[in-house]
């Protein structure tokens, strides 16, 4: 029996990295043209610089990333983009980020954190006025590779405009994280692996 917990527990683990890891390698030069020429004909390509999405791509290490995103909602309820009902801008938004986070899990991507703004900037110079932002979200992607397959998939052209409808302005960049304390799946999926087995063999033991 102990075999077969820990057995399944390693087959677990063997699966969760082989989705959570890019074993896919850094893009090559065919992939970012084949990438680039898709990116010309989506809608997000008109609010992207794509010298600077070319430049990201073609900078990409193969590794993990995470895009930090400002985001200003309007202040009061607008019409909806597809009934014309006044509608809060976060419930608008709501009927893009679902799908949208559907495909950025399958590809291994999740939140990493997204907080509500409580105060105007406290430190800064040389910088543009706070224009109010509500929101800052972070996202993590496996690698640029799932991110670029994301920005072209044609399933969200036609709910891009809820996006657009409900963001008064936002920017996003990419950032690479250099300290953290937050526990990321890389450790506390095997920790609970590691968990479970223990706690199936334990208690499994006090039947015997």
């Amino acid at each position: 029996m102990t075999v077969w917990i820990w057995g399944t527990a390693a087959v677990l683990y063997i699966a969760f990295v082989a989705w959570y890891f890019n074993w896919g390698g850094p893009l090559t030069a065919t992939e970012i043209d084949a990438y680039m020429e898709a990116f010309h004909k989506t809608q997000g390509s008109n609010n992207t610089d794509a010298t600077i999405f070319r430049q990201f791509l073609e900078n990409d290490d193969g590794g993990e990333f995470v895009m930090q995103n400002l985001v200003k909602f309007h202040e009061d309820k607008i019409p909806h983009p597809i009934s014309g009902e006044l509608t809060h801008p976060r419930a608008i938004l709501d009927a893009y980020f679902r799908p949208f986070s559907a495909a950025l899990f399958k590809r291994a991507g999740h939140p990493v954190i997204a907080s509500q703004k409580v105060g105007g900037y406290i430190d800064s110079w040389e910088t543009s006025a706070d224009p109010g932002w509500d929101l800052v979200a972070l996202m993590r992607y496996r690698s640029r590779r799932d991110m670029a397959e994301l920005v072209i998939n044609p399933s969200f052209a036609d709910i891009h405009i809820f996006k657009v409808s409900a963001i008064k302005q936002t920017a996003s960049f990419p950032t690479q994280t250099a300290i953290s304390f937050f526990l990321s799946p890389k450790l506390f999926v095997p920790l609970l692996l590691v968990l479970l087995a223990s706690l199936t063999q334990n208690l499994l033991g006090l039947f015997r």
